[in-house]
């Protein structure tokens, strides 16, 4: 008997669990979660969410995502990422979701680096994802799927009829569903050294390529530029854009400020500038590189920052006193499944694509900080409403196609799968040069043709991706940074 819902949402980050929050209480719904619900990027965001402050706040915030994306974005998303922040927010706070406050019980603003203002919103001071995300598990009436992973969708006919996944190591299951939303997240654990939850690694969008959809600017990966250095694990422990905004400096083992070297805003420049600024003068000089915290006074920086001050204290750090040693890591993936401004997936009619796996163009060629939050927020409400709005229901005898049998991992797997990571930080990294490129898709196309698990085969096709746009894009743009030989 065949198991039918009237949506299937992939992901529990902010824009599957947002959109689960929406769907109206009487429809049937399944969440598809990979691992453990928290196993996912919006649970580790410890920046905050931005907000158009109000209505004259909101050509200011369009303004400062162009800049901050090279003007590279589509500016009809933009426009429509600001002026939904100013509902989309509130939403959230009226359905009780508790913010910082200042000492007149007033949401406080605060401003992180490319922001020309205050209005970033916070939550247990740095731990603003964490604190979204256990909010909307409370808020989750619907069914919910764990340690499952999506090997197949289901389409015929420009229609999405439902998901395939493995429930262990040799089966799959099937779901059918009127309507399916993509939030499975980006692409960070194709890296070596990324801020990514490790499950984040872009199999659904190599589902997508399988299936002839596009994807959109998967070159444009953005690095967050102060991570702890020296941790032996591959997802490395992040230290918020924030504290940069608030009066973090970068310096070198001489505590000189060498940013404004590159850059006349110094730490406050955006994102892509600062780590390449970071890694160009490490890789130049051979001096390693911190992030100072002396303008911070013990109390005030406890307070702000409590679960960065504990994470770096565990770590053998005491702050602000000491100098902490960093680098730039992989963070985000602007590029994505190609979507339009309803959030459906380019050509399709019932298939939708929120979050950071989706791209509309909103990011550009480089993301603002704290619009990531806010992206799974606003467009998975923009999914939710299109999709009531549309009210499609299918016949899912009209669905043909075999039920195709995968194997999810294969002996060697592990094997290619460490040097994958290699290749994609070596040669998709923050400096890309067009011979390293070229010698890295020779490599990926030979690795598909071994035996592989069905896992695997959809990361490398996802990683081909990124390796064939950057290729391609002949000119520097935002976080795609072409090295001069």
């Amino acid at each position: 008997m065949k198991k039918i819902y009237d949506y299937i949402i992939i992901g529990t980050g902010i824009a599957g669990l947002n959109a689960a929050r929406l769907i109206p209480k009487d429809k049937k719904v399944l969440i598809l979660c990979k691992k453990n619900p928290w196993n996912c990027n919006t649970y580790w965001a410890q920046g905050g969410i931005a907000k158009a402050v109000d209505e004259s706040d909101i050509e200011d915030h369009i303004n400062d995502t162009l800049i901050a994306g090279a003007e590279f974005n589509n500016k009809d998303a933009v426009r429509l990422l600001s002026e939904k922040s100013i509902d989309a927010v509130p939403n959230l706070i009226n359905a009780g979701m508790q913010f910082d406050k200042n000492e007149k019980g007033e949401v406080v603003y605060t401003k992180e680096a490319a922001h020309c203002r205050s209005r970033i919103l916070h939550a247990d001071g740095d731990a603003t994802g964490k604190m979204i995300h256990e909010f909307l598990m409370s808020k989750n009436e619907h069914e919910l799927k764990d340690n499952v992973v999506v090997c197949d969708l289901l389409i015929q006919d420009d229609i999405c009829y439902g998901v395939e996944y493995f429930v262990s190591e040799t089966q799959t299951e099937i779901a059918y569903a009127h309507n399916t939303i993509i939030a499975s997240g980006g692409i960070g654990a194709l890296y070596k050294y990324h801020t990514n939850s490790t499950v984040i690694a872009g199999e659904v969008q190599g589902i997508i390529l399988e299936k002839g959809l596009p994807l959109k600017d998967m070159e444009m990966t953005q690095f967050h530029p102060t991570v702890v250095r020296g941790t032996t694990f591959a997802r490395k422990p992040l230290i918020s854009e924030a504290l940069r905004g608030e009066g973090a400096y970068v310096v070198d083992d001489e505590n000189r400020r060498f940013l404004f070297d590159y850059h006349e805003d110094g730490e406050l420049a955006p994102r892509d500038v600062v780590s390449r600024s970071i890694y160009d003068y490490n890789m130049r000089t051979k001096k390693p590189v911190f992030l100072s915290f002396e303008q911070f006074e013990p109390e005030q920086f406890r307070k702000r920052f409590p679960n960065i001050y504990a994470n770096l204290k565990s770590l053998g750090h005491e702050l602000p006193k000491d100098n902490v040693s960093i680098s730039p890591a992989f963070h985000y993936s602007m590029g994505g499944i190609e979507s339009t401004l309803d959030a459906k997936v380019i050509g399709m009619k019932n298939l939708y694509a929120v979050g950071e796996c989706a791209c509309t163009g909103v990011h550009g060629a480089n993301r603002l900080a704290s619009n990531s939050l806010l992206e799974g927020l606003v467009f998975s409400q923009v999914a939710v409403e299109n999709i009531q709005k549309d009210n499609l229901h299918l016949d899912f005898d009209e669905y043909k196609k075999p039920i195709r049998t995968f194997v999810r991992n294969e002996k060697n797997d592990e094997k290619i799968k460490t040097h994958l990571r290699k290749i994609m930080w070596e040669s998709a990294g923050i400096q890309r040069d067009k011979k390293t490129l070229e010698k890295s898709i020779a490599q990926l196309d030979s690795y598909l043709k071994e035996k592989i698990g069905r896992l695997l085969f959809l990361r490398l096709l996802t990683a081909r991706a990124v390796l064939i746009s950057a290729f391609n894009r002949d000119v520097s743009v935002g976080a795609h940074f072409i090295k001069e030989n």
